[in-house]
């Protein structure tokens, strides 16, 4: 063997220059994962792109809880777009990176954002709600108000700042493997699934919790105030059943004064005496005033601002009715991934196969394809809307 000539486990050395094994063995491609991640990607983009649309188009979809739920839908779109097309790259070459390590660095910092943004949005409906719920004083007075403003602007900051240390450098580690594109440093990866994930998750539980029982006791009220209402109705209906027939009253009261007779007699109503107008002066005046108070009551005019907010308030409670089967399916899909990463970074004895890597990274990424598809199920006006979308798109073909 030539004195130039050296081999190691991983690298050849000829004549000073290194060549990577990796790199000119023959590549195994993975056409599944090439297949199953376009369908994925064009899954992700149409559903969640119908979501904006239907709440920006539908009038009925405008409330709080969709606005963030549109967030959310922006964050799986951005992760279709910019994260989903170079890790299915990967896949497909069988785990080998082959592209640029400033590439690489970019695609880590908006996995870890997206995510993050993901997991802030649904903390960030808990938090609204239970404020809606428990202190419903302004509730809905507006779409969209400072907290909610507050909210979203709030989700997005944290998830980038979050992200931040991947594109301040810390990925510049010694001895770094140009063929592989992971997260480097195993304390960020600690520090970011604690942020993202195991922080998070519990607190937003927790406010579901208290949420729904909220929602609980308000619909108990509301249906104490029904049972109420229902009971005052039938004693009128009672006390108009006691009440003799209108045929049976005597005749009835005398006309009243026109406003332009009235201006003309003011000077002469001092003279009159009201006991002469009175055609009943020996017995009880008829009841049939009664009869018009029974009505009224039975008929109250009621505020339009105060209907048409009752209105929206159905239209949120339906929206939040939907939201554990959301948080459901994304602690379904991405526990398993912090779970297995975490681990991976506390035990460096710890062997985690290749495999199991990939398929906890896939199902987490399945979740950006779910929430249409949880919308459509779960929502009415979101199926209807998805249906006379869908049947417009047939109709112009």
């Amino acid at each position: 063997m030539p004195a130039n000539l050296t081999i190691s486990n991983n690298t050849v050395l000829v004549l000073g220059a290194e060549i990577n094994t990796a790199q000119t063995r023959d590549t195994d491609y993975n056409f599944p994962a090439l297949i199953f991640g376009i369908l994925l990607i064009v899954v992700i983009i149409c559903g969640n792109l119908l979501v904006c649309l239907s709440v920006y188009r539908e009038k009925a979809l405008k409330t709080t809880t969709n606005y963030f739920i549109v967030s959310l839908a922006v964050a799986d779109l951005m992760l279709a777009v910019l994260v989903l097309p170079l890790f299915i790259y990967v896949e497909f070459q069988g785990g080998l990176w082959s592209l640029n390590m400033h590439v690489c660095d970019g695609l880590m910092t908006m996995d870890v954002m997206l995510c993050t943004a993901s997991i802030f949005n649904l903390c960030a409906i808990s938090i609204d709600r239970f404020i809606a719920v428990s202190i419903p004083l302004n509730y809905n007075l507006k779409h969209v108000d400072q907290r909610q403003i507050f909210l979203l602007s709030a989700t997005w900051i944290l998830a980038l700042a979050v992200a931040s240390p991947v594109m301040f450098g810390i990925q510049n580690v010694p001895q770094r493997d140009s063929t592989e594109c992971k997260l480097e440093d195993d304390n960020f990866v600690v520090y970011s699934s604690v942020c993202s994930f195991f922080i998070p998750c519990p607190i937003m539980l927790l406010l579901y919790c208290g949420m729904f029982r909220g929602l609980r006791r308000w619909e108990e009220a509301r249906k104490a105030k029904l049972r109420s209402s229902i009971l005052v109705c039938r004693k009128f209906q009672d006390a108009t059943a006691s009440l003799p027939p209108l045929d049976s009253l005597p005749p009835p009261l005398p006309p009243i004064i026109k406003r332009e007779e009235r201006t003309d007699m003011k000077p002469e109503l001092k003279d009159i005496n009201l006991e002469e107008l009175d055609p009943y002066p020996d017995g009880p005046v008829p009841t049939v005033v009664a009869y018009s108070n029974i009505r009224y009551n039975l008929h109250p005019q009621t505020d339009p601002h105060q209907k048409k907010r009752a209105k929206i308030n159905c239209r949120e409670r339906k929206a939040m009715k939907v939201l554990p089967v959301v948080v459901g399916a994304f602690l379904f899909c991405w526990t398993p991934f912090f779970v297995v990463h975490t681990t991976r970074a506390l035990c460096a004895t710890c062997y985690i196969p290749p495999w199991l890597m990939s398929i906890v990274t896939w199902l987490g990424y399945v979740n950006s394809a779910l929430n249409p598809i949880i919308y459509t199920v779960f929502n009415t006006e979101f199926r209807n809307y998805f249906n006379k979308f869908l049947h417009s798109c047939c109709i112009y073909r």
